[in-house]
């Protein structure tokens, strides 16, 4: 156990103050803002209070890990083509009923259990860089319930030459980003819905604190690119994608690459059709027609649908076929053929 980041003691009505103790405790680490009781945990089920002070169960308690095309994250305009060391620990502070990672993600939910192999951060370093891995990446579950061992790994990581990235659902508190942010290169965030109410009904969360964290980290210079799961029937109408797409535009910027892929039934979100290819055809048309330059669909074999082209010339640039970079023509962040430039980090 590691005494946790970010929470305050909230002392009892039921006590009396002049016996200075404390009952509950308010866990700010993300937007739910859990009162947590003293024996209790959190709503993601890895913070525990314990008389008054709020601990991390999962700190090095690392339940995956895994050496991951950066494509993978995804990832497609930051460092192409490298290997990135992936960990996570149990648990989520969100509940999507589509999760592809539940056995992990919810475990302290579903079973009450919280699992791992202890691991210290400089043995993650380690790996990475035996591993011949440009990055960590803190993904599978959600980076935020972990967040503890991830910025200890992170300094480390960044002391040791190595770049790091949260791929995240988002759902964080503005101070938590401040914290990260002089340590963190990139994130992959979801941007799962643009409607408030199918965060709360299908994963737990709200959208407007998504939507702050989106912005906060691109005005603080990390490398951003956003995904969207597209279910049928729930957040696939072209109204809704349209709405994404003149948010990234309008309020985040045309460069931010969007990743729009393909759900396939899974979890307790088993009454869904998969996605069909047209569907993701359609939203990236979508993306492109709002003022986007960069629009990927993912999770499906569509001829073309994950290359970068150049938005100037139109020249294919990067070709790809799943998370494997089959040729790059981006030279020093430029197109090769007219010299335009390609939003990305690439050295």
């Amino acid at each position: 156990m590691k005494e946790a980041l970010f929470f305050t003691r909230v002392p009892s009505t039921e006590l009396r103050a002049s016996q200075g103790q404390v009952a509950r405790v308010k866990c700010e680490l993300c937007p739910h803002n859990c009162l947590i009781a003293d024996g209790k945990r959190g709503i993601c089920g890895v913070r525990e209070n314990r008389a008054g002070t709020l601990y991390s169960l999962v700190y090095g308690q690392v339940a995956s890990a895994a050496v991951d095309p950066i494509e993978k994250k995804p990832l497609f305009h930051f460092l192409p083509g490298s290997a990135s060391y992936s960990i996570a620990t149990v648990g989520c502070n969100f509940s999507c009923a589509f999760c592809q990672n539940w056995q992990i993600s919810m475990m302290p939910r579903d079973e009450k259990q919280v699992l791992g192999e202890e691991t210290a951060p400089e043995q993650v370093v380690k790996a990475a860089l035996d591993s011949n891995c440009r990055s960590i990446s803190y993904t599978y579950t959600e980076p935020t319930i972990y967040f503890e061992f991830a910025y200890d790994c992170a300094v480390q990581a960044r002391q040791n030459g190595l770049k790091n990235i949260f791929v995240t659902n988002g759902f964080m508190n503005p101070p938590v980003v401040e914290k990260i942010a002089p340590y963190l290169d990139a994130a992959n965030i979801d941007l799962k819905s643009f409607r408030d109410e199918y965060y709360r009904k299908i994963c737990g969360g709200q959208l407007t604190p998504v939507l702050n964290t989106i912005k906060q980290m691109k005005k603080m210079g990390i490398w951003i690119e956003l995904t969207t799961l597209i279910i049928p029937g729930l957040n696939d109408s072209v109204e809704e994608l349209t709405d994404i797409a003149n948010f990234i535009k309008n309020e985040v910027g045309a460069d931010v690459p969007w990743h729009v892929s393909a759900f396939r039934p899974t979890y307790k979100m088993l009454d869904r059709p998969a996605t069909p290819a047209k569907t993701l055809q359609k939203a990236r048309e979508i993306g492109f027609r709002s003022g986007l330059r960069y629009v990927y669909a993912g999770n499906l074999p569509i001829p073309g649908a994950e290359d970068t082209i150049c938005p100037k010339c139109k020249k294919a640039l990067i070709a790809r076929a799943g998370f494997s970079v089959m040729g790059d023509k981006v030279e020093g962040g430029k197109c090769f053929n007219c010299g335009g430039k390609i939003a990305g980090v690439w050295s």
